[in-house]
């Protein structure tokens, strides 16, 4: 089964693992959890 991936330079859906010859990341957010151990790296790499 695939899934549904995103482009990362012209942001369209796809299900390819490329996409305008780059690499495409998942569309799907992460699984939540309220003891998340990664939670601040994730907001510092965002620049939040």
């Amino acid at each position: 089964m695939k899934h549904l991936r995103k482009c990362s330079v012209c942001f369209k859906y796809t299900l390819n693992q490329t996409h305008c010859s780059a690499a495409t990341v998942t569309a799907h957010p992460p699984k939540y959890s309220i003891e998340d151990k990664y939670s601040e790296y994730r907001r510092r790499a965002k620049g939040l």
